[in-house]
């Protein structure tokens, strides 16, 4: 449980230093809001990682073992990536800072899809559900580390500082990793690289409604996704300070998080999954509405407060319904691959919808920009219909 925890806290510390503290770096430094929104395009490996997924399941690196080698290999590259992107200068050369940017966004993907696969064969199933929840809240201190650490720290120092101690920050990682069993496998591994690479996905493709599952995973959290890509702008744009933003945004809505992800699961409890996916929607697009509302109304601290408690309270529930569906597609031959097909499309939001998104916000103004925001969550509730019915019984 404790290898889930910092396993978990190793997979989130990359993830916002590529988003919300570089594009506060470029706001300060005066980029052009069309390159910021733009820049979230670095983050496509998170969406592609299923296309080098197989290549870890199918070799085995001649120390650690299969898992930890790869993990290994992944962390050191990560250190390095995330250090040198410290060096770059977003002011006078945008797209070096964007190729840095890629490299760790590459290395922190291919962290994840050994990490997911090493707690799915290393937990037994009666505590795989335990261990994936103290995995998503190491997942959130890293990534609290990141933005809110990262964010405030900025206030008192240059980013090139921040990023040398976010890479440092790494090691407890790299020594869990060292530290950490093997998992023991019973079931084989793949023989062939056509083997890895075919059949997970001639096993998921042979079901009933395999393509619309996909689209609901894209669309589900579209609108929540194209909102928070641009948040980081929009606060400072209507003046609040990075330290308020750090203080409020990212600790204060840290913690609404880890209790909507608790309250999500408790309701999941009596719900279950199907019902928990459109209640936790319907709240996810009210809580994109509420930025709308913040724009109309300006700076207002309590308001942001108000604001980001609800909007992270309804995000944690919608996340942890959408990880349990996932989680229930899974075929447990193919685990590591189907896991990471699925959360690279569940990425494909984060990165392609995010693009444009400083576009939008530049010419419609904040205010219609999270309105529209808001609209964008209707595609993901109506495919529920199709296979997530309020009552189950009525399929067929």
């Amino acid at each position: 449980m404790l290898v889930a925890l910092l396993m978990g806290f190793a997979c989130g510390l990359p993830l916002l230093l590529t988003i919300t503290v570089l594009q506060a770096w470029m706001k300060e430094q005066g980029v052009d809001l069309t390159v910021i929104g733009m820049i979230s395009l670095v983050g496509l490996p998170y969406t592609l990682k299923f296309l080098w997924a197989p290549v870890m399941d199918r070799f085995t690196l001649p120390f650690l073992g299969r898992r930890r080698g790869w993990i290994l290999v992944a962390q050191a590259a990560l250190m390095v990536s995330i250090s040198g992107l410290g060096f770059t200068d977003p002011g006078k050369n945008p797209w070096m800072t964007a190729a840095a940017a890629f490299l760790v966004t590459f290395f922190s993907a291919s962290q994840d899809i050994v990490v997911d696969a090493y707690r799915r064969e290393d937990l037994p199933d009666k505590e795989l559900g335990l261990g994936s929840s103290l995995y998503v809240n190491g997942y959130r201190v890293g990534m609290l580390l990141a933005s809110g650490g990262g964010l405030i720290m900025a206030d008192h120092m240059p980013f090139f500082m921040v990023y040398q101690i976010m890479a440092a920050c790494l090691l407890p990682g790299v020594v869990t990793t060292l530290l950490a069993p093997e998992p023991k496998i019973n079931v084989g591994t793949p023989e062939t690289m056509k083997e890895a690479v075919f059949d997970p996905l001639i096993e998921y493709f042979s079901r009933r409604g395999a393509l619309w599952i996909l689209a609901f995973i894209l669309f589900y959290k579209i609108g929540d996704t194209m909102a928070s890509a641009m948040t980081l702008p929009f606060y400072l744009d209507i003046g609040f300070s990075k330290t308020q933003i750090g203080a409020v945004v990212k600790l204060f809505g840290f913690w609404a998080t880890v209790a909507g992800t608790l309250i999500g699961g408790v309701i999941m409890l009596r719900f279950e999954i199907n019902r928990s996916l459109w209640v936790f929607g319907f709240l996810q697009a009210a809580s994109t509405a509420g930025f709308a509302v913040l724009a109309r109304v300006g700076n207002s601290l309590p308001l942001l407060s108000t604001v980001i408690a609800f909007e992270n309270l309804s995000s944690g529930m919608g996340t942890a319904a959408f990880i349990a569906f996932m989680a229930s597609l899974t075929h447990k031959k193919f685990t590591a691959t189907q896991y990471a097909l699925l959360t690279s499309l569940m990425g494909i939001p984060r990165v392609m919808a995010s693009a444009p998104t400083g576009f939008f916000a530049k010419n419609m103004g904040w205010e219609s920009f999270f309105i529209a925001c808001t609209l964008m969550a209707a595609p993901g509730m109506l495919l529920l219909f199709k296979f997530a019915p309020w009552n189950p019984q009525k399929v067929g």
